[in-house]
């Protein structure tokens, strides 16, 4: 969060500097600038009195008459701490001068960083959408101004790669894109040649990056790459428009379809956390070593996502899963368990999965709460039944079933695990001795039906030593 005197001028830092933007400036005034940024990295400069004491619920009201946004525009979003280290949903108690103030406390608490990047790590403070506003909800929402902020966020996640995305639907909704900054398809300005030339404004960076590399080059020598934008072109024609609509009105039908494609991906509107988790063993030597995962946490479940390759290694729904966290002793590190039904070689076991994260305290309060919302009536029988995806089928049956797409980036890749394996009478495929705090079959969703079975195993067989 930028601020400096009233009487002075900020300057919104570009995209560049985004990650080097000045904190909270510690002098005392009475009236203080303060800029809050938008997804797109726009800032909304605002005057603020008493500003070391304003709450964020306060500081929201403001931002929302600045932007003449409406009243539901309170629950829509919620005012964000967002640094490349750590990113953070401020309460509508927080006072957000005072959490600036800890940022670095909080930094060394939850981050794996170094202390000089700790120690010019500033906070930024951002306008997103609230993870618990629901999708259903979001679908009730006319104003065209809420949908134009919601589709720049779900622009921006999918751009960033940050909601895994088939090709073709990147293809889909990069054509939405197109629509919405070309204007209607006209075939003599719009073609493949043109849309190539700002292709990575349409599409996520890491497929128009794909086979730019020396390396790829020489190992994929003389075979065809993929011309992304022929695709893109072939979608942004077949785009429909309402022969009777004006412009105002289309751009609200397609702000509210690119929503309703990003609605299918299970992980929209999650908060997203940093982990690492074990490599299964490979070679002959056996040789592991750790993955960086992305763990993105919605009101539906939990999405362990690779970093790297931009695709789902493992999805969760509530119903399907137990979880605990446990505390770094003398040797080891802060751990999110994530338990689940599953198959070793034919046998119906319950998995175990470690993610290794300093967030793992943040991850598992983030899950009870959900949680709790849910048990609180929060997520009703509509909201949940309109969850469902075309590409994922409901989770009704005992045994997990198979998505449609088997190649599909939101596809779990259990294969791809290493986790720790138990059979339902308790005896120990794989000779592990987790440590953990507590059991985790007191931690899973209890209310409601759930395709997830607890393992039957004796306390004594998870030790702690």
């Amino acid at each position: 969060m930028e601020m400096e005197r009233a009487d002075g001028a900020a300057v919104p830092p570009s995209s560049a500097d985004r990650s080097h933007r000045s904190s909270i400036s510690s002098m005392c005034a009475r009236s203080l600038d303060v800029l809050v940024y938008l997804i797109d990295d726009t800032a909304v400069q605002l005057s603020v009195d008493n500003l070391m004491s304003v709450t964020v619920h306060e500081l929201h009201r403001i931002v929302r008459d600045a932007l003449q946004l409406p009243e539901c525009a309170m629950e829509v979003f919620s005012l964000w701490l967002i640094s490349p280290l750590l990113e953070v949903q401020l309460k509508p108690k927080h006072q957000p001068y005072k959490v600036c103030r800890q940022w670095q406390e909080l930094l060394l608490r939850f981050t794996d960083c170094r202390e000089d990047e700790i120690m010019q790590d500033e906070p930024s403070l951002q306008f997103r959408r609230n993870v618990f506003f629901s999708k259903r909800r979001e679908l009730q929402i006319e104003n065209e101004a809420v949908l134009r902020l919601l589709y720049e966020e779900a622009k921006f996640n999918i751009l960033e790669g940050r909601y895994p995305c088939d090709v073709e639907d990147c293809e889909q909704l990069g054509a939405l894109v197109c629509r919405l900054q070309l204007g209607p398809y006209d075939q003599d300005q719009h073609t493949a040649c043109a849309l190539k030339e700002n292709l990575e404004a349409f599409l996520p960076a890491h497929l128009c990056r794909r086979g730019h590399s020396l390396l790829t080059a020489l190992w994929k020598r003389g075979a065809k790459q993929p011309a992304y934008e022929q695709g893109l072109l072939q979608a942004y024609q077949a785009v429909r428009e309402e022969a009777a609509c004006e412009e105002p009105e289309a751009l609200c039908q397609h702000y509210r379809a690119y929503l309703q494609r990003c609605h299918q991906l299970p992980y929209y509107g999650c908060a997203f956390f940093y982990g690492e988790i074990d490599k299964p063993a490979q070679g002959f030597l056996h040789r592991g070593g750790r993955k960086a995962v992305s763990v993105a946490i919605s009101l539906e479940g939990v999405y362990v996502m690779d970093s790297k390759e931009k695709h789902v290694l493992l999805g969760l729904r509530f119903q399907e899963l137990s979880w605990d966290h446990t505390y770094p002793d003398e040797e080891e590190e802060h751990i999110l368990w994530l338990e689940f039904d599953g198959e070793n070689e034919g046998t119906l076991v319950n998995k175990l999965l470690k993610i290794y994260s300093k967030q793992a305290e943040l991850m598992s309060g983030l899950i009870e709460y959900c949680l709790e919302l849910s048990t609180a009536g929060e997520l009703s029988a509509p909201e949940n039944s309109s969850l469902q995806s075309p590409m994922l089928p409901p989770l009704a049956s005992k045994q997990r079933p198979k998505l449609r797409r088997q190649s599909s980036v939101v596809c779990s890749r259990i294969q791809h695990l290493a986790t720790i394996d138990y059979v339902e009478d308790g005896k120990e495929i794989k000779r592990v001795k987790p440590k953990r705090t507590a059991s985790f079959f007191t931690r899973q969703f209890s209310h409601g039906p759930t395709s997830y079975s607890a393992v039957q195993a004796p306390v004594e067989s998870l030790e702690q030593g």
